[in-house]
């Protein structure tokens, strides 16, 4: 693959410089340890790497290894890049929507400490209250297929759990027998998901409150107790839930397009990065609240607080940020696309068939020459110097 030219500045750069010492300041868990240093190493003669030599000009060039931490800005465009094209066989002819369930900011700040939970309560309450409305004979009646993607930050890169929802334009009868089209420029009422979306959600939590699965600290410590969980969530049930419809998307090219800027997004992007120095880190930021070119912005955080919102989006281990639910759920998902394309008498695209039956090996060069775009071959690997690990942990006296 091509690999894009380094810029200025990097979340690398901030955590090599200011993390040694804001190490020893604050207590980090074991997994945003673990990312500070995958970042710091990534792409650096620690991590080793190949020494290149082009087939074509015969230039020879040195590729250090990635960290492959899927928090890490300088990995998720080649990791995006393979997700694609595993989806490719998965688009459907026809319209599809984009659909934003946000949590409130209140609910938010709980959610911090419960992540894993709360966090997977988030998907699955909003991937059930999709498919129960469609399933609606109100609205669709039929079974609709989603793909789900977490985000957890705004603009800002402060807390703020979202899902992304990537919808198919109609479903499938109950029997399977008939596919149902969406109203052309129309999924559903928005009013109508929030309503369901914030009642199931609000179920929910309160049950694993009674469970005792849910942990609260600091100031939050209070709603431990059930008499104050309880007036906590009074005025969650009667307050205004984010559900947001976007418009549909211009066809299947496009839904690619969207999936590859945010299905491996990380809290922010290098490319974001405009300056480190005394007052801190600079960065560009988006204010929706605002409108127009007004809403471009620069902000200027302390190194230590950008560290502290960068690592506040470390997902917990073994945790999936994209999930696809419904007709396209793992299980089912090559028999249901093969059902609806023979029901609305479609075929698969060239690439879609080549992305399907694609031979295991037969994959496209690893390295491309920068200077003439001829593959280039491994003439040598650079052995690792250091794992990627957390700092170790300090000893007790004994």
């Amino acid at each position: 693959m091509h690999r894009a030219e380094r810029p200025v500045l990097e979340v690398a750069d901030i955590f090599r410089v200011h993390g040694p010492a804001w190490r020893q300041t604050v207590q980090l868990s074991l997994g945003q340890l673990k990312v500070m240093s995958a970042i710091e190493q990534c792409r650096s003669a620690a991590l080793g790497g190949h020494v290149l030599r082009c087939s074509g000009c015969s230039r020879t060039e040195i590729a250090y290894n990635s960290c492959r931490n899927r928090h890490c800005p300088k990995c998720q465009a080649s990791a995006a890049h393979r997700w694609l094209e595993a989806r490719q066989a998965d688009l459907l002819p026809g319209e599809y929507y984009h659909v934003v369930f946000t949590l409130p900011a209140v609910i938010s700040a709980i959610a911090w400490y419960n992540k894993a939970v709360l966090y997977g309560l988030l998907f699955d309450i909003a991937a059930d209250t999709l498919r129960t409305i469609a399933a609606d004979p109100r609205h669709l009646g039929a079974q609709i297929g989603a793909t789900l993607v977490l985000h957890t930050w705004g603009s800002a890169l402060t807390h703020h759990p979202h899902v992304h929802g990537i919808v198919s334009g109609g479903g499938l009868t109950s029997d399977g027998e008939r596919w149902v089209a969406c109203r052309p420029g129309f999924f559903l009422p928005v009013r109508v998901l929030s309503r369901p979306f914030r009642r199931r959600f609000l179920e929910e939590l309160a049950a694993l409150h009674r469970r005792g699965q849910l942990r609260f600290f600091g100031e939050y410590a209070a709603l431990a107790d059930p008499a104050v969980f309880a007036r906590w969530l009074a005025p969650l049930r009667v307050c205004e839930w984010v559900v947001y419809a976007k418009r549909p998307f211009a066809g299947p090219e496009a839904v690619l397009a969207y999936l590859s800027r945010y299905t491996h997004r990380v809290a922010i992007s290098n490319q974001r990065l405009v300056a480190l120095d005394e007052r801190g880190v600079t960065f560009r930021w988006k204010d929706y609240r605002a409108k127009g070119r007004t809403r471009y912005k620069t902000m200027t955080l302390g190194a230590d607080e950008f560290m502290r919102r960068f690592l506040l989006h470390v997902l917990p281990s073994g945790f999936h940020r994209i999930r696809h639910y419904g007709l396209l759920a793992n299980p089912v998902r090559r028999h249901n696309l093969a059902k609806i394309r023979g029901l609305l008498h479609a075929t698969a695209t060239g690439a879609q068939a080549a992305a399907a039956n694609a031979p295991p090996g037969n994959l496209p060069p690893r390295f491309i020459c920068r200077h003439c775009g001829a593959p280039m071959v491994i003439i040598d690997i650079l052995q690792r110097s250091a794992p990627i690990r957390a700092p170790p942990a300090q000893r007790a006296a004994a």
